[in-house]
C-alpha cells in the first residue's frame, strides 16, 4: 500500500537521500518499456540494417545495459545498486522500435529506476542512430511494467494508456 508521505523529503520538507540501511536484503526485480514512434523509411532502413552508424537495435540495447549501470550517478537520489543483471531487448514493432528492460539485483532497495534508465537512454540512442532518417521521432509509453521484491510487494501494471504508433507515420 501507498504512503501518503514522500519518502524522498526530510522532517523539514527538504529532497534528502531515504535511509535504507534497516531494510532487509532481498531480491528484486523490475521491468520496464518504451517506445520510439518511427516513419516508415527508418523502419526499413533499420530491418534491413543499413543505417550509416551501424545496428540500431544491438546498440541500442547495450546503451540501456549501460546506462541501467550509472542510475545514480544520473538520479540524484538513486542509491548505488550492486545489479545482478540487467537485459534489454530493442526490437521492431509496426512503426515503432519497442524497448524492455529487466533489472534485478539482491538489495535493500528497488531497481524501477534502472529499468527505467535503461529504456529511455536506449530509446535517446534509437533517436541518435536514426534522426538522419527521421528527425520526427518521439519516445512514448515510458513505464514500469511490472516489479517484485521488497516490503510493498509486487505491481503489474495495467494496460498502457498510451496510444498505439500508427504504422509507417512515426506519429
Amino acid at each position: 500500500m501507498a504512503s501518503d508521505k514522500l519518502s524522498h523529503l526530510d522532517a523539514h520538507g527538504k529532497a534528502s537521500m531515504v535511509d535504507v540501511g534497516a531494510k532487509p536484503i532481498t531480491e528484486r526485480v523490475a521491468k520496464a518499456e518504451a517506445f520510439v514512434r518511427i516513419n516508415a523509411a527508418l523502419e526499413a532502413a533499420i530491418r534491413s540494417n543499413t543505417l550509416v552508424k551501424g545496428d540500431l537495435l544491438a546498440v541500442a540495447r547495450i546503451a540501456g545495459v549501460q546506462a541501467a549501470k550509472r542510475t545514480d550517478e544520473l538520479i540524484p537520489l538513486c542509491h548505488s545498486l550492486p545489479l545482478d543483471v540487467v537485459h534489454v531487448d530493442a526490437a521492431l514493432v509496426p512503426g515503432a522500435v519497442r524497448i524492455e528492460a529487466t533489472a534485478k539485483t539482491h538489495s535493500r532497495t528497488g531497481v524501477e529506476m534502472e529499468a527505467l534508465t535503461a529504456v529511455t537512454v536506449a530509446a535517446l540512442t534509437v533517436i541518435d542512430m536514426g534522426k538522419a532518417i527521421d528527425r520526427a521521432m518521439v519516445i512514448d509509453g515510458v513505464r514500469v511494467l511490472e516489479k517484485h521484491g521488497g516490503r510493498s510487494g509486487s505491481h503489474i501494471a495495467g494496460p498502457a494508456t498510451t496510444t498505439a504508433p500508427t504504422p509507417g507515420t512515426g506519429a
